[in-house]
């Protein structure tokens, strides 16, 4: 499949979306970065009309399954979430006690050197992956492939049991992302 494939066509179908660290990083180890993304999705579900079907958080990479509302241009939003996370999680690391702080500020800074863009670092790895998920079927497929991530990784032995993904949702139990169910 081509580059083209992975485009959001449709504003309102639905969307598997993977947004990666660059260099695979592990990042997200620490609350403080996992919540700064957990904000940033609430506030895009209140105020930027994007619905959230299904998420996790892991350390390096993050999936969603996503919809629009309200005309909304989710291609924007997407951009919009990745620069302003990108700007907080990079504030964090200079004020917390991450002990690879500095190693990580200077792979996101030589990160943005070698991009033509005027910026100074980088988090995130440019664009995104959406695979349109046209049928319940594919829905579930890729629902169920988003909660087995953190038991893939051992993180947990049954998905409602991360705190950073919608399965906890899913299993009756309100999540730290407010969802819209598809089921």
């Amino acid at each position: 499949m081509s580059a083209d494939n992975y485009v959001i066509r449709d504003n309102e179908g639905y969307y598997f979306v993977t947004f990666t660290v660059i260099d695979w990083v592990d990042v997200f180890t620490r609350k403080t970065y996992k919540h700064e993304l957990v904000n940033s999705l609430n506030y895009c579900v209140k105020d930027k009309n994007l619905n959230i079907h299904a998420w996790v958080i892991m350390s390096n990479h993050m999936h969603l399954i996503i919809s629009g509302r309200n005309e909304v241009y989710l291609p924007g939003v997407i951009r919009d979430y990745k620069k302003f996370t990108s700007k907080k999680i990079y504030e964090r690391l200079g004020d917390s006690e991450e002990s690879r702080s500095v190693w990580m500020k200077k792979k996101f800074e030589f990160a943005a050197n070698r991009t033509r863009r005027n910026q100074d670092f980088k988090i995130w790895k440019d664009g995104y992956y959406a695979i349109p998920l046209d049928t319940l079927d594919q829905l579930k497929i890729k629902v169920d492939y988003i909660h087995a991530n953190p038991v893939r990784s051992e993180i947990v032995y049954h998905p409602e049991h991360f705190l950073y993904s919608s399965a906890r949702d899913y299993a009756g139990e309100k999540g730290l992302v407010d969802i819209e169910l598809l089921y």
